[in-house]
């Protein structure tokens, strides 16, 4: 603490202790009061600089100074769907109310709007189960119309947050031919639209300028393999003769092992299974996943797929609790890279189309593989 905190001590010309000159006592009090000892001024100087200055608390607050047992603050509040809501306390005209007590448990919040989520679910699935079992060739429109979606929302957040300039329409393009090719002309079709459209990207970047030409190109080819070409192996499974069962399997495991995980965490989680990458994630809930989607995948498979066995079904849930968890948390990379809460908003209580396919995508080339292991390609 210096002494311009507290200001000078007496004598040096400055304001002192009782304020600037101009309001201390009159000059004829002054000469009638006796000068104090020299050393009585020195030690209360000393006392002046030494003290510590008094803490004087915000009667009324703040929302943003969150402080951690170190005194230091923090932003708060949940910048992405997994982090874990702080309920505001309650405030009164004259500050926070505080007559509440502090230890008292709080009700957990499910942190999204569930009504809204089981809404868009249930119209979502009833839209795939009829076009995979009515006619099953309208269900690869249906993948190619979340495939241009959900490039339009990557680009886009690239585009807003990075400034990265990703060449949407070759890329919306090329990944229709990517889903079509695979599911007509199987996976060597796939692979030809895929280098196709990495090609046609390369080509369509050099219309701009050169500056980040590699930046955006790169992201470019990032972005056809990350959605389109993963996507590709839902068609591969589609293409198969008992096609719609394994595309209903594996869309039910993927979701079984998400409502596990989400369950389970919610009720009982306690250890974090990635804090940096995603808070709300916890090695309860992925117990809770792996244990729904085996037992879902054992059942499954033992009634859906001819010479399927229930122990295929134990294995295949396995690998999609591990792999729906994986591609979640690649996503949750990706969103906390950019600063983002959600891909979009287009799904209410779900967020962007991306936000639904992040554990669908890499669970794909998974599971078609395991079907090709187990019965063959179909």
């Amino acid at each position: 603490m210096n002494e311009s905190s507290w200001g000078a001590p007496p004598g040096t010309g400055s304001a002192g202790p009782w304020g600037p000159p101009d309001q201390g006592p009159s000059s004829a009090l002054r000469e009638e009061v006796a000068p104090a000892p020299a050393g009585l001024v020195r030690d209360w100087a000393d006392t002046a600089q030494t003290r510590p200055m008094p803490i004087v608390p915000d009667a009324g607050g703040h929302q943003d100074d969150d402080r951690d047992d170190r005194g230091a603050a923090r932003l708060s509040g949940p910048l992405f769907r997994d982090d874990q809501p702080q309920e505001p306390m309650p405030s009164t005209p004259h500050g926070p109310d505080r007559s509440q007590d502090p230890g008292k448990p709080r009700k957990k919040s499910a942190g999204r709007n569930l009504r809204a989520a089981i809404g868009v679910g249930v119209g979502l699935g009833a839209v795939i189960l009829l076009t995979l079992f009515v006619y099953k060739h309208l269900f690869v429109g249906v993948m190619a119309v979340a495939v241009v979606v959900g490039l339009w929302e990557l680009t886009s957040r690239l585009s807003e947050r990075k400034d990265i300039k990703v060449p949407l329409v070759p890329l919306a393009v090329g990944g229709v031919a990517m889903v079509v090719a695979g599911y007509v002309r199987g996976a060597e079709g796939a692979w030809v639209a895929m280098a196709l459209t990495a090609l046609a990207v390369l080509v369509w970047r050099m219309t701009d300028a050169p500056e980040n030409y590699l930046r955006d190109v790169t992201a470019g080819v990032f972005a056809a393999f990350y959605v389109p070409f993963l996507a590709t192996f839902v068609a591969l499974m589609l293409a198969a003769h008992d096609g719609p069962q394994r595309v209903l399997i594996f869309l039910l495991l993927t979701v079984v092992s998400d409502t596990g995980a989400y369950a389970v965490g919610w009720r009982f989680g306690k250890h974090k299974l990635a804090p940096r990458i995603s808070p709300g994630k916890t090695r309860e809930g992925l117990v809770g996943a792996v244990l729904f989607a085996m037992v879902a995948g054992a059942v499954a498979v033992q009634l859906l797929i001819d010479g399927g066995a229930w122990w295929q079904g134990l294995v295949l849930g396995l690998a999609v609790a591990v792999s729906a968890t994986l591609g979640d948390l690649g996503e949750s990379m990706i969103k906390r890279d950019l600063g983002i809460k959600d891909m979009g908003t287009l799904l209410p209580g779900h967020g962007g189309i991306m936000d639904r396919l992040d554990s669908l995508l890499p669970t794909a080339p998974v599971v078609w593989l395991l079907f090709v292991v187990f019965v063959g390609s179909g």
